[in-house]
């Protein structure tokens, strides 16, 4: 019989155990079937899915958006629109955090400026000051 124990598979992907028994429960892998012991038996396909989830969510995908991400695999030419919604709004969400990034590493870049400039670090505590005043 080719293919992974719940235990080989997670060393495969790099995951715990704990983490395919929750993909489980929540609907997005299922074992391929059981032993005659009952032990989960999964395909090589398993792997390719549990690979897929752990992409998505580095790239801040929701669980929720990785399960309809994979519902829309198998489904019509509407799907397609569905996905680039999907894509759409989390495009959005990375460009807000960038955003604020961006305005956080001005505010410390000028902190450090006036660090240096300062004998002390005492102007960096009067600009947090300032900047929480309302």
């Amino acid at each position: 019989m080719n293919g992974y124990t719940i235990g080989r598979l997670a060393q495969a992907a790099g995951v715990p155990v704990s983490t395919l028994r929750y993909y489980e429960r929540q609907g997005l892998l299922e074992p391929e079937q059981r032993t005659a012991s009952n032990y989960r038996w999964y395909s090589a396909r398993a792997l390719q899915r549990v690979r897929f989830i752990r992409r998505a969510q580095q790239l801040g995908f929701t669980l929720q958006d990785v399960h309809l991400l994979l519902q829309l695999e198998d489904s019509s030419r509407g799907a397609r629109s569905r996905v680039r919604e999907l894509l759409s709004r989390r495009l959005q969400a990375v460009e807000e955090q960038l955003r604020r990034l961006q305005q956080t590493r001005q505010v410390l870049r000028q902190a450090l400026d006036r660090c240096r400039r300062s004998r002390g670090c005492c102007a960096v505590l009067q600009m947090l000051q300032e900047d929480a005043a309302p």
